[in-house]
C-alpha cells in the first residue's frame, strides 16, 4: 500500500489511530484487489475523455416502460437511441431513499427495487461508461445506520455527530435556511444531531475511522458492479470542526486525496469527480496540485451555458 495513505491517515486521525486505520484499510484493499477486474490507469496520467465524450444524466426512473423495470428501460432506450451519441450515463442515486430525490440514502448496498437491481446497473455499465454518486456527507434518518444509532447499538454511536446544547455554531456555513441541528431520542435520551441539509439527512461522522472504512468498501463495491466514474456528493461539507465554517476543511481535501490513492491501488482507471456547488475558485480547489485530488470537478453552470450558446447561435 502506498506510504502516502498511512501518512494522510495519521494526519487525519492521529498517529496511533491512523496507523491502526491504515492496517485495516490495507486489508480492504487486498480483499478488493482479488475480486475487482483489471481497470488500467491512464497512460499519460490524464483523464481518458475529450470533446467527443458526452455523459447523459438521468434518474433511475426517468425512462419507463410497461414491459420492464425503469433501469432496464433506461438501458433499452440508450441502446436504441444513444449508441454512438453518448459515451457515458450518470445515474443519479439509485439506492432506496426517503427524500431529496435519492440523496437521502437508506441502504447504500442495495438498488431501489422499484427501479431494478444491480444486474440492471451492471448491464448499463457494460455498454456505457457508468457514473454514480457516492452520497457520503449524510444518510437517511430512516435508514438502517441511523435506526441502529437511535436504538443505542454501540457500533453506530459514533457514526453521527451530536452537539451539546448551547454550543456556538455561528461560524458554520449553512447551505439551506433550515436548522443545523435536530433533536432525536437516542436510546431514551434526547440529543441534538448534526443535519446540514434537512432533518431526514443526518450527517455522517468521518472523524470516526469506521465511517471512512465503510465508505471505502462501498466505493469499491460500486466499482465491482461496473461504475467507472464516481461523483463525491456534497463533499465540501464532509469534515466538521466546531469554530470553523466546516466548508472545504483541510481534512476534507485529505479525504478526497485518500479516495484517489485507494482507487490508484485498486482501480486506477476509475475517474473521481467532486461535487461542490460553490464559486469557481473554491470549486477548482478540489484539483489539489493537479495530480493528487479529483480527476475532474463538477461544473453546474456549464450545461445550461452550453445550451444557451446553442440557442443563441
Amino acid at each position: 500500500m502506498d506510504d502516502r495513505i498511512r501518512t494522510k491517515l495519521e494526519y487525519i486521525y492521529g498517529q496511533k489511530s491512523g496507523l491502526a486505520t491504515s492496517r485495516r484499510l490495507n486489508k480492504t484493499i487486498e480483499k478488493w484487489r482479488k475480486t475487482l477486474p483489471e481497470i488500467p490507469g491512464f497512460p499519460d496520467g490524464g483523464v481518458p475523455a475529450d470533446e467527443g465524450d458526452a455523459v447523459m444524466i438521468s434518474y433511475g426512473d426517468n425512462i419507463q416502460s410497461p414491459e420492464m423495470v425503469p433501469l432496464a428501460a433506461l438501458k433499452d432506450f440508450a441502446d436504441q437511441h444513444l449508441n454512438g451519441v453518448i459515451s457515458g450515463i450518470h445515474i443519479l442515486p439509485f439506492s432506496p431513499y426517503s427524500s431529496d430525490d435519492g440523496f437521502s440514502v437508506m441502504d447504500y448496498r442495495e438498488v431501489n427495487p422499484d427501479w431494478g437491481s444491480w444486474t440492471d446497473i451492471s448491464a448499463i455499465g457494460s455498454r456505457f461508461r457508468l457514473m454514480a454518486d457516492l452520497v457520503l456527507n449524510h444518510c437517511s434518518a430512516k435508514g438502517t445506520w441511523f435506526k441502529q444509532f437511535l436504538a443505542g447499538v454501540p457500533k453506530y454511536q459514533n457514526f453521527f455527530i451530536t452537539v451539546e446544547p448551547g454550543t456556538d455554531l455561528t461560524a458554520v456555513f449553512r447551505p439551506r435556511a433550515l436548522p443545523l441541528l435536530h433533536e432525536f431520542e437516542v436510546n431514551g435520551e434526547k440529543k441534538q444531531v448534526w443535519t446540514t441539509f434537512s432533518d431526514d439527512q443526518v450527517d455522517l461522522n468521518f472523524a470516526n475511522p469506521d465511517v471512512f472504512l465503510e465508505f471505502i468498501d462501498i466505493l469499491l463495491d460500486y466499482v465491482g458492479k461496473g461504475v467507472r466514474i464516481i461523483r463525491l456528493d456534497a463533499i465540501g461539507f464532509l469534515w466538521k470542526e466546531i469554530g470553523t465554517s466546516c466548508m472545504h476543511h483541510p481534512k476534507t481535501h485529505e479525504m478526497v486525496k485518500l479516495f484517489r490513492l485507494v482507487l490508484a491501488e485498486t482501480a486506477p482507471g476509475v475517474i473521481l469527480i467532486t461535487e461542490t456547488n460553490v464559486p469557481h475558485k473554491e470549486n477548482i480547489s478540489y484539483f489539489g496540485n493537479g495530480t493528487d485530488e479529483a480527476h475532474m470537478v463538477y461544473q453546474f453552470t456549464r450545461p445550461p451555458l452550453t445550451m444557451d450558446a446553442y440557442i443563441r447561435g
